[in-house]
């Protein structure tokens, strides 16, 4: 990543986009005073990007896409969508998710109070992504919930391959998920983030300074249901969600 920015920046760019936390963390350290917008970045305070989200500081901003709360809403509608489960996994790296406290929580208080059981499951492989996912198929009422991250992103395939040849419902963080085959996504837009990252490239170009630009959080969220990868695990959905989704992949 750090040569790449390298390269782009002896093109003498102008401003640098970046997208995801790693890419962000690895362009500010080549960057100099080249500004920075970045997009779909968890936590830019935790991981030392900006100083605040009003008052980023320095020469970067740009837009998170962290809500921490989704982590309740991911065991709500997995029970809606499959009301016999009783033991939810979250997968997530730990490596490239450093936030995933921050979804635990609220993941955790949601089962307690659906009376779920909360599973962690960090994986750093494909292998270690076969063995959760192979083992929540072994147990009755296990449902999985993909912590939105790169490296899930990344290894979507496999996941989607095995969540549907163990019959596991699961929920996914992007719609690009359910796209491919997935149950059903919960989550940011993220196309509505790149949008709104092309406002702050515009007023930068045209004198803005980056530190007076605030980091904006999501403001638009998405359901999306795959009504084909719901019939294969012979779930009957209710009406009430169907009519909630925003897309329903037929």
């Amino acid at each position: 990543m750090r040569s790449s920015v390298k390269e782009l920046l002896e093109l003498r760019c102008d401003l640098l986009v970046t997208h995801t936390t790693p890419v962000t963390v690895a362009a500010r350290r080549e960057a100099g005073q080249v500004p920075i917008v970045f997009v779909q970045v968890s936590d830019p305070v935790a991981a030392g990007l900006v100083a605040g989200l009003a008052r980023p500081g320095g020469n970067l901003t740009g837009f998170a896409n962290f809500e921490f709360s989704l982590g309740g809403k991911w065991v709500e509608l997995i029970k809606e969508i499959a009301p016999r489960t009783t033991r939810i996994a979250v997968l997530y790296n730990p490596d490239s998710a450093p936030f995933a406290d921050n979804y635990l929580r609220p993941f955790a208080a949601a089962a307690a109070s659906l009376s779920v059981e909360p599973v962690v499951a960090p994986v750093r492989d494909d292998a270690e992504i076969e063995r959760a996912i192979a083992a929540l198929g072994r147990e009755p009422g296990s449902g999985l919930a993909v912590m939105p991250d790169l490296f899930m992103a990344l290894h979507r395939a496999p996941i989607l391959a095995l969540a549907s040849r163990h019959r596991v419902p699961a929920l996914y963080p992007f719609r690009y998920f359910a796209a491919d085959g997935g149950l059903m996504s919960y989550g940011i837009d993220v196309l509505d983030l790149f949008r709104r990252t092309g406002s702050y490239v515009d007023r930068i170009l045209r004198g803005a300074t980056p530190s007076d630009l605030p980091v904006q959080l999501p403001s638009k969220f998405e359901l999306v249901i795959n009504l084909k990868a719901a019939k294969a695990l012979g779930l009957d959905l209710p009406p009430t969600l169907l009519a909630r989704a925003d897309d329903v992949i037929e």
